[in-house]
């Protein structure tokens, strides 16, 4: 059943809240839309409003570490890696504390809201940072496999989760693990690898390609940093080409991530499915997605360009 993965989020802190004491949660005068509310109401005195404040709540956050508390700090992820950069930075990836960053409202998929609140960059910005991980689950199943794994690692997490709906493709009950992406779908002639709310369309766009006799392997990469190479030199091996599909900025994303190996140890055809150094603008996530080239049918269009290019090789 299709879920959004904040919504997820949401159950999940709860759930937590209730085994580790430890975990404090923070936001932004946004809890509603966060769904850190649901913690709240069980939770309300381990529940800090730190007002339309984003910098302080990272400092805050980071005061929480220092105490052996695991706070989650959670805004949209315009104002979380946007807005508190230099917090992030400076308080707590550079002593590498114990800050869970969990944002929401990431990407296109915002909608109406617009290009303002669309975060295309925080991949980017969040991977070049030493000491932190960073997470962008596909699924609800994903997210709360995320949230629980973060809870327990020690150091910086940042998990990037959206505001609509996504299908489910991960199994009930599945695990995370940092650095390791999941093969969903076995193929032979080209490997798709996608994030968050990409890995359905890219899931669609294997069955068309198998209808037209192209054989597409799908991979998960939930964990952007650390990356998997291993998968990325094994989709090489297996189909010679790889697409990446995200709700990102091609520059600095998954597929910048993925490159980055490929450059330096299993040169091979690739092609980026992401938004091409541009900001988002006002309209239904639906429409938005179709304009900026993040469907299935583009990631098909995607597929067939560079399997002709592999042929070439």
């Amino acid at each position: 059943m299709a879920k959004a993965t904040r919504d997820a989020y949401g159950e999940i802190l709860k759930e937590l809240g209730a085994e580790n004491p430890k975990i404090v949660v923070l936001d932004a005068d946004l809890s509603s839309s966060t769904k850190t509310a649901e913690f709240k109401k069980v939770f309300p005195e381990r529940h800090f409003n730190c007002g339309i404040a984003e910098q302080n709540m990272m400092g805050v956050a980071a005061g929480f570490a220092t105490t052996g508390k695991i706070p989650f700090a959670s805004t949209f992820a315009v104002f979380g890696a946007g807005r508190a950069y230099e917090q992030i930075r400076n308080s707590i990836c550079y002593p590498k504390l114990n800050v869970k960053i969990a944002v929401t409202h990431s990407g296109l998929t915002v909608g109406e809201d617009g290009a303002t609140h669309q975060m295309l960059e925080d991949i980017s910005l969040m991977r070049t940072l030493p000491n932190m991980t960073v997470t962008v689950p596909a699924d609800a199943a994903e997210t709360k496999a995320i949230i629980r794994w973060a809870a327990d690692y020690e150091g910086p997490v940042y998990i990037r989760m959206g505001r609509a709906k996504v299908e489910d493709v991960m199994p009930k009950g599945c695990t995370f693990t940092p650095g390791k992406a999941t093969l969903l779908r076995d193929g032979a002639d080209v490997t798709l690898m996608a994030c968050g709310v990409m890995v359905a369309p890219a899931l669609e766009a294997a069955e068309i390609l198998d209808a037209e006799g192209i054989s597409a392997r799908v991979v998960n990469v939930s964990s952007i940093k650390p990356i998997d190479a291993t998968a990325i030199q094994e989709a090489v091996k297996m189909t010679g080409a790889i697409v990446s599909c995200e709700e990102h900025n091609i520059i600095g994303g998954l597929g910048a991530a993925i490159a980055e190996v490929l450059v330096q140890s299993t040169p091979a055809p690739m092609e980026m499915v992401g938004t091409k150094d541009t900001f988002g603008e006002s309209g239904t996530p639906d429409a938005l997605l179709e304009k900026y080239g993040l469907t299935a049918a583009h990631i098909v269009l995607a597929a067939k360009r560079v399997i002709s290019r592999k042929s070439r090789v």
